[in-house]
C-alpha cells in the first residue's frame, strides 16, 4: 500500500486536523502480512566504536558516562582568558519563555466552532496559567485539556491553534552549552571520582562532540565522536603518556605513532605539554593526524580541587574510520544517504526483482506451477492447440486450467515466453535461452549477468494463478488470462523496487524485457 502524499497534504494545509483523523484510515489495523528479512548492514562508526571501547576496556581502563550539557562557567574555568574565543565556537541552548494566555470574548466564539457545547473557558484559563507556571510539561498539554475539558484530542490541537502565543514563541539563551570537547566533562568527573577509589584513575568515555563550525565540508561537521580517556596518577611523565599512547593505536591497528608538539598551547593544558597525535596510515605510509593530547594544566584543575597530574587523550573516531575506509569526505562517511550517492550491485538488483501479483493459496501455487510445467513440455506444439495443466479445488471448487492457443499458424508459446530477466552492468535485460548466438551483447549478459531465475512465463503463470483464485472466491464460471507482447516488467507481471528503479534511471541503464510472449490460460469451474 502507497500514500498519495500530493493528497494528504493538500487536504492538511485545507484542515490538519481533519486529514489528521482521516489518515489514521490508511493504516491498516489488522492481519498479518510483514515478516522481518535479512537486511542487516552495520554502520561502520559504530562498529569502530565498539572496536575502541573493546580496547581501553582490555588495557585496564573503566568506562564512563559523561553530561553532553555543559555550563559555559565550566570552559571559563578550563580555558581562563582563552574562553571567549572557545565559547564562540559552542553551541548554546536555549529555552521557551511561556507567556501569559488571555481569552477573548472573540477567541471564545472560535473556540466554540470548534466544540459547541464548549463553555468551560475558566477552566481552561487555569490550565493555561499552570502551563506559564511549569506545572504542566508541554508534552502533556493536550492530554491535560482531554482530561480536564472533557474535550477529544483533535479538538485540543485545534483550540491551541487558536493562540498565537503558540505560535510565535521566541527562544531564550541559557548559559548550558553542547559540550564542544569531552575535556569540559572530564574535570568536573574527576573532583568527584578522585575521592571514590585509589589512585590511579584510569578511565575513558566515548560519545559526541558538538561544534559551531564556520562551514560544513569534506572535512567539517557540527557533530562529531571522541574517544577521551584520562589517567591521574600520583606521578605520571609525558613519556609515560606517549607510551600509553601507542599502546592504544597499536591495538587499534596503527603501529606507527608520532606525537608532535603543539607551538601553541590550549589553556587547559600545561605548557608545553600538548601534541597532535599522527598515525602511519597502512597503505599509503602517509601520517595523518587522528588525536589530541596532553597534561591538563595545573591551574585549570586547581578550580576543581584535583592536587594530581592528569594525562588526557582525544581519537578523533571519524578520522579513524577515513583512514581505515579510504573515504575522504566525512559527511559521505557518517551520513551516506545523504552525501552518498546510492549504488546497487547487480545482485542487489535481481534480488529487486519480484511478482507484482502471486497466488496466496497451496492450490493457487500449484496451478502456477502446473502452467509453467504443461507451458515448457508443449511450447513448440502448432496451434490452434490446448493442454490441461491442472484439475483439482481451489476454495472449495472443482477447476479445469488449460493453456490454449486459439491462433493459427503459431506455437503454443511465443518466442519470448522462457526468456529469463538478468541484470548486467546496471542494466535489467530479458535474455532467450537459447539462440541469438551471434549477438554479443546477449551473450556477455548470458556469461557475465546476474540471473534472477524467473522467466517471463513465471510471471505470467503467477498472475493466472492469482487471478483464478480470485475467480473462485467470487463465484464466477470461467477465467481467461492473456499476454501478447511485453513491452515492460509489468507485461509479465514483475515489478522493481522503486529504489533500484530510480538507480537505474538517474544512471542511464536500461530494462529492456521487449519479446512477444503470446500465451493464454482458461480456467472452467466445474462447481
Amino acid at each position: 500500500m502507497k500514500f498519495d502524499i500530493r493528497e494528504i497534504r493538500s487536504k492538511a494545509e485545507k484542515d490538519y486536523e481533519k486529514a489528521w483523523l482521516e489518515s489514521g484510515e490508511l493504516i491498516e489495523k489488522e492481519g498479518r502480512f510483514f515478516v522481518l528479512q535479512n537486511k542487516s548492514r552495520p554502520h561502520p562508526l559504530p562498529e569502530l566504536i565498539a572496536e575502541v571501547r573493546r580496547v581501553f576496556l582490555d588495557l585496564g581502563f573503566t568506562e564512563v558516562v559523561l553530561p553532553i550539557l555543559v555550563d559555559k562557567r565550566e570552559v571559563q574555568a578550563q580555558y581562563g582568558p582563552e574562553a571567549a574565543i572557545i565559547l564562540d565556537r559552542i553551541f548554546f541552548l536555549a529555552g521557551l519563555e511561556r507567556q501569559d494566555i488571555g481569552i477573548s470574548r472573540k477567541k471564545l466564539l472560535e473556540i466554540k466552532k470548534i466544540v459547541p457545547d464548549f463553555d468551560d473557558h475558566k477552566k481552561l484559563q487555569e490550565i493555561f496559567r499552570r502551563y506559564k507556571k511549569g506545572e504542566i510539561d508541554a508534552d502533556e498539554m493536550v492530554g491535560v485539556m482531554v482530561q480536564e475539558l472533557g474535550v477529544k484530542e483533535e479538538q485540543a490541537t485545534a483550540i491551541l491553534s487558536l493562540f498565537p502565543e503558540f505560535k510565535e514563541l521566541r527562544p531564550v539563551p541559557m548559559d548550558l552549552t553542547l559540550r564542544s570537547h569531552t575535556t569540559a566533562a572530564w574535570f568536573g568527573a574527576l573532583r568527584e571520582l578522585q575521592h571514590r577509589e585509589p589512585l590511579p584513575l584510569q578511565l575513558f568515555s566515548i560519545g559526541p562532540k558538538f561544534r559551531r563550525e564556520q562551514r560544513l565540508d569534506e572535512s567539517h561537521l557540527y557533530e562529531s565522536w571522541t574517544a577521551s580517556m584520562v589517567i591521574m596518577a600520583e606521578r605520571m611523565t609525558l613519556e609515560d603518556g606517549a607510551e600509553v599512547t601507542r599502546q592504544i593505536f597499536s591495538k587499534l591497528g596503527f603501529d606507527e605513532v608520532k606525537l608532535v608538539r603543539k607551538k601553541t598551547t590550549s589553556k587547559y593544558y600545561a605548557p608545553q605539554t600538548e601534541s597532535e597525535v599522527f598515525v602511519r596510515h597502512p597503505k599509503t605510509g602517509e601520517y595523518l593526524e587522528v588525536g589530541d593530547a596532553g597534561f591538563y594544566s595545573p591551574v585549570s584543575l586547581s578550580y576543581y580541587d584535583i592536587a594530581y597530574p592528569v594525562f588526557n587523550l582525544g581519537i578523533g573516531l571519524e578520522r579513524v574510520l577515513m583512514i581505515r575506509t579510504g573515504e575522504t569526505d566525512i559527511r559521505a562517511l557518517v551520513f551516506p544517504y545523504l552525501y552518498r550517492a546510492v549504488k546497487f550491485s547487480d545482485e542487489e538488483l535481481a534480488a529487486a526483482i519480484r511478482l507484482q501479483r502471486g497466488p496466496s493459496t497451496e492450490a493457487g501455487r500449484r496451478i502456477a506451477e502446473a502452467i509453467v510445467r504443461t507451458a515448457r513440455e508443449h511450447a513448440d506444439e502448432p496451434s490452434p492447440c490446448e493442454f490441461k495443466a491442472f484439475e483439482g479445488e481451489v476454495a472449495g471448487r472443482r477447476v479445469i486450467v488449460k493453456v490454449v492457443e486459439p491462433e493459427s499458424n503459431t506455437k503454443l508459446i511465443g518466442p519470448a515466453g522462457f526468456n529469463e530477466v538478468y541484470v548486467y552492468d546496471g542494466n535489467v535485460i530479458g535474455v532467450p535461452p537459447k539462440g541469438w548466438e551471434k549477438d554479443e551483447f546477449l551473450n556477455t549478459v548470458r556469461s557475465r549477468g546476474r540471473a534472477t531465475g524467473i522467466t517471463y512465463m513465471d510471471g505470467f503463470a503467477a498472475l493466472a494463478a492469482h487471478e483464478i483464485e480470485l475467480a473462485a472466491q467470487r463465484g464466477e464460471r470461467t477465467v481467461k488470462v492473456r499476454v501478447r507482447a511485453a513491452k515492460s516488467l509489468g507485461d509479465v507481471n514483475l515489478e522493481l523496487d522503486e529504489a533500484a528503479q530510480r538507480y537505474i534511471t538517474s544512471n542511464n541503464r536500461r530494462i529492456d524485457v521487449r519479446g512477444p510472449v503470446f500465451t493464454t490460460v482458461v480456467a472452467e469451474f466445474t462447481s
